[in-house]
């Protein structure tokens, strides 16, 4: 037994020559040190190999302990959130990435979206931050710089939104001078009526095509700005329904206003939004059947529904639909001079108020377009 303890307190030495059933306690408890040993050396390639996996990523990455402690970060963690490693190991990564943005994120815990961020400090930086759970609590942040990406995609709305703008002198002018021919038919040579009606519709066609397309780029650009007014749902919905009632007399519409609640936002981009489903279901479904519009209650969040009972459909098109001028059919769009920008608008209305857009249709039986709003408010003095 002496001799056991004396081998027990020194590791790393050969078991000491022990006969007897003393050297059988002996011979075990060796063979569990060197196979602790082995699946240790394992274990640690294992992280090495991680570890220098994580070191030549492109994207920062930062290993957060279950406290919100730094465990590790590679060099591009360090030059993209201004880290230092390993100088701010243990350190809480939410005091030192000093972002009002971040701070909310990490704090709500919900990680199922990833947070895109401006940074100020010395590089000024558009951030994709994404955070994923592992083990006991801990954590994997990714960050990726997207700053190329973001100003690639405001060149390209800038691009839309000044092409619009300025063409829309000339396809004023255009405009004018058809309406003259048409309202002085009589001096206009027979085979000449038909084109001209013809190109009347279509520069009408272009004119509200390029309405919708300033009225997107306005909303894409302030789709950060803080939306601070309440808006009356319900007086909202009632307006539609006045406006609708003269502009589509012959339409049914059915509200069904379960909820007096109000949301916070834009009162003209959710009445965009809402008329651009509302003026889609009347197009794609029958003259005689009814157009049902409904806003409830779903515990804190609310839920405003726009359902027909029209073509529907097919579940191939759904995640495509709300892309700037994609057509379900091209014949189609022709019919209803349909811009291909209306749900567009909905899903970049939906964005920029925290509203999740929900699309379920069945071919030949309808479909329902909802906005999930995640918080309402009561309405008080509300718009």
């Amino acid at each position: 037994m002496w001799r056991l303890q004396q081998w027990l307190q020194a590791p790393g030495h050969s078991p000491a020559d022990i006969h007897g059933i003393w050297g059988e306690v002996v011979a075990r408890i060796y063979k569990q040190q060197r196979d602790a040993d082995a699946n240790q050396q394992r274990l640690q390639s294992t992280v090495d190999y991680l570890l220098e996996s994580f070191a030549s990523m492109r994207d920062g990455v930062v290993i957060v302990e279950r406290d919100g402690g730094i465990r590790w970060c590679n060099e591009e963690a360090c030059r993209l959130l201004g880290l230092r490693f390993p100088e701010d190991t243990g350190q809480a990564i939410s005091n030192l990435i000093r972002h009002p943005d971040f701070s909310e994120y990490v704090r709500a815990g919900n990680y199922a979206e990833p947070l895109y961020m401006y940074t100020n400090g010395k590089l000024k930086l558009h951030l994709q931050i994404i955070i994923t759970r592992f083990g006991e609590g801990d954590s994997l942040l990714f960050a990726r710089d997207v700053t190329e990406r973001v100003k690639l995609e405001q060149m390209r709305r800038d691009f839309v939104g000044n092409v619009s703008h300025e063409l829309r002198t000339p396809l004023t002018v255009i405009t004018g001078y058809l309406d003259t021919f048409l309202g002085d038919t009589g001096h206009l040579p027979d085979n000449y009526v038909k084109p001209v009606k013809q190109m009347m519709l279509q520069a009408q066609r272009m004119e509200s095509m390029l309405k919708d397309l300033l009225w997107l780029s306005r909303i894409e650009s302030e789709e950060q700005l803080e939306k601070p007014d309440k808006v009356n749902i319900v007086a909202l919905l009632e307006e539609l329904r006045e406006d609708l009632s003269e502009s589509h007399p012959e339409r049914k519409l059915v509200m069904e206003l379960q909820s007096q609640q109000c949301v916070t936002g834009d009162y003209r981009q959710l009445y965009s939004a809402v008329s651009n489903l509302v003026l889609n279901a009347m197009k794609y479904s029958d003259p005689d059947s009814p157009v049902t519009v409904s806003w409830r209650q779903e515990g804190n969040k609310g839920l405003l529904s726009v359902s027909d009972r029209g073509i529907g459909i097919s579940a191939t098109h759904i995640p495509r639909l709300t892309e700037r001028f994609y057509r379900v059919d091209d014949s189609r769009s022709s019919i209803t001079g349909g811009t291909g920008l209306g749900l567009a608008i909905v899903k970049h209305v939906a964005a920029s108020h925290g509203a999740a857009l929900q699309i379920d249709s069945t071919p030949g039986s309808g479909s329902c377009f909802s906005l999930l709003f995640s918080d309402t408010t009561d309405c008080g003095y509300c718009k």
